[in-house]
């Protein structure tokens, strides 16, 4: 029996330097299931050490990581925000490292949370490093796909680690189940002790039936080579948004022009980035008000006549517009937070035929080495005073 990702025989992605990439986007929805079920069995573990930053309104939360893992923290830290009592920010850690003291505050109480594929990103180690040395009262909480990476591995005051499934340390280039299993693994230790049972079945559901079930109009959308893609999303969806135009600049090599926003600020300039030879996504929010401005924008650039195509991501289809829409079946009632794993699997399906489409080979699509699989060419300066 032939063994198939994305609808391709296992042979012909490996001679097309495709078969990582695709496999570990098809895997997400099990590692989903296998990532809550660790963090289950860890979740008493999880609440006492976070409980005393997460319930101090006078602390902090910081969600950190570089590139694909800063977007975590962009699309959970509105959320976790609502949840606990201290303030959560999303700040990378790139922007930690270049002013430190910006960012941090010694006297804040702070729980730095850190993502990280292989753990051994320069800027990341540096911010856990800058954070130990500024703030009083510190303690990391680690997400990490790779037990031997420098994040699994730290000597500080206070640590706890979650350590994710092997397979969710991507081998290939951009990172596609190590962001969905980061995230979810991160939602979940900040969630009440089963708050997320009856939710990560159709969650994990939703996302196979993209996989599966969208992939052909994905590959149809991405064999007409749209020489711009835009991303929209309003919420939790701004972080997600900014996330799939990096897997799309990623796995195209920079071939396709990108561009992100909110539905709402899109009006504000960016629109101009729309031409005949673009393509703009929309992930539509849940939410009943959020959603009518999603629309609003969506009609009209569908009046405006210039995109080639303007696809609704949804879980709640319009009538009349399902010709021009991807759909997630089952998902109606789902609250915004749930969709963010479905709709990334549109983004990451269709940037991996977009770069099939332009015959780069997805698992390493800049052989020339401008950009590596753990970043490079860091150079770390000392603080000062």
């Amino acid at each position: 029996m032939t063994t198939e990702f994305l609808g391709i025989p296992e042979s012909e992605l490996a001679a097309a330097k495709a078969l990582a990439t695709a496999r570990e986007i098809e895997q997400q929805p099990r590692m989903l299931v296998r990532t809550h079920a660790l963090v289950a069995q860890m979740h008493a573990e999880l609440a006492a050490f976070i409980a005393p930053v997460a319930g101090n309104p006078n602390a902090r939360v910081i969600l950190t990581g570089a590139g694909t893992s800063a977007y975590i923290g962009q699309c959970l830290a509105p959320l976790l925000d609502r949840q606990v009592a201290a303030r959560v920010d999303a700040v990378p850690t790139t922007d930690i490292v270049g002013c430190p003291r910006l960012y941090l505050d010694p006297e804040q109480p702070l729980l730095l949370v850190s993502f990280g594929r292989s753990g051994n990103s320069p800027e990341s180690l540096a911010a856990v490093d800058l954070a130990e040395k500024l703030v009083k009262d510190v303690r990391h909480l680690v997400v990490t796909c790779n037990p031997k990476g420098g994040l699994a591995n730290l000597d500080v005051r206070q640590a706890l680690t979650i350590q994710l499934p092997e397979e969710t340390h991507d081998e290939s280039f951009a990172m596609t189940s190590s962001f969905s299993c980061m995230m979810y693994a991160t939602l979940a230790a900040f969630s009440a002790d089963g708050a997320l049972d009856a939710r990560i079945g159709p969650l994990a559901n939703a996302m196979a039936r993209v996989i599966a079930g969208k992939r052909k109009v994905l590959r149809t959308l991405a064999e007409q080579k749209f020489e711009r893609v835009v991303y929209l999303g309003s919420g939790l969806f701004q972080g997600l948004a900014r996330e799939a135009t990096l897997k799309l600049g990623e796995l195209t090599n920079g071939a396709v022009a990108t561009c992100f926003d909110s539905p709402l600020g899109f009006r504000h300039g960016p629109k101009t980035f729309v031409s005949e030879r673009t393509v703009v996504f929309v992930f539509v929010s849940n939410d009943p008000l959020t959603c009518r401005y999603d629309h609003d924008l969506i009609d009209e650039l569908r009046r405006d006549g210039r995109a080639a195509h303007v696809v609704e991501v949804t879980a709640r289809p319009r009538a009349g517009h399902l010709a021009s829409s991807i759909v997630l079946e089952g998902m109606e009632q789902a609250p915004d937070a749930d969709l963010l794993w479905p709709y990334i699997a549109a983004a990451q399906v269709y940037a991996f035929f977009a770069s099939r489409a332009l015959g780069l080979a997805p698992d390493n699509p800049n052989p020339q080495g401008l950009v590596n699989r753990v970043v490079q060419g860091v150079t770390l300066h000392p603080l000062e005073g």
